[in-house]
């Protein structure tokens, strides 16, 4: 190979110019280009933190909003099973209103019936001792010919508070 040839005399330049440049670039990158890269690579990390962060304090308010959201929600679910709550009590309310009210009409109606019922039951007594002291009064003079009136009246209330009682 003739890379490898060491008698040659201008291997020895050779190797001492790769030196001379190899310490020229090796004092270039260290004083030049790896600061920079150095800056851009801690620039970087900066800013990859300065996200994390951002990201975690986004991810913290997120989870702040969402429990606040929650709460919201079960404070505004309590609040509408009270209302419902409410809303039922009072329909509940109003309805028993309505039924006493209409029990209070239908027993005033019963009681009115009841009066009519009681006067009509009266009216209809009066005329049946009526009609009943009339044919009481004809049955006799048929058969015995005369009929005493005041035992006659007697004799049918007798009959008819029996019948009543």
């Amino acid at each position: 190979m003739p890379q490898l040839d060491f008698g040659n005399p201008l291997l020895i330049a050779q190797i001492v110019w790769l030196l001379i440049i190899f310490g020229l670039l090796y004092y270039v990158m260290s004083t030049y280009a790896l600061p920079r890269v150095e800056s851009v690579l801690e620039e970087r990390r900066a800013r990859i933190a300065a996200d994390l962060a951002a990201a975690q304090a986004a991810k913290a308010e997120a989870d702040s909003a969402m429990a606040a959201h929650r709460d919201a929600t079960a404070k505004a679910r309590a609040e509408a099973q009270s209302s419902i709550a409410s809303a039922m009590q009072q329909a509940q309310a109003e309805a028993a209103a309505r039924g006493e009210e209409l029990n209070k009409r239908l027993s005033r109606q019963i009681e009115e019936a009841e009066q009519r019922i009681g006067a009509a039951r009266d009216a209809a007594m009066g005329a049946l001792r009526q009609v009943s002291l009339e044919t009481a009064e004809s049955l006799v003079a048929k058969v015995a010919g005369g009929a005493d009136r005041g035992r006659l009246e007697a004799a049918v209330d007798r009959a008819l508070a029996a019948r009543a009682g």
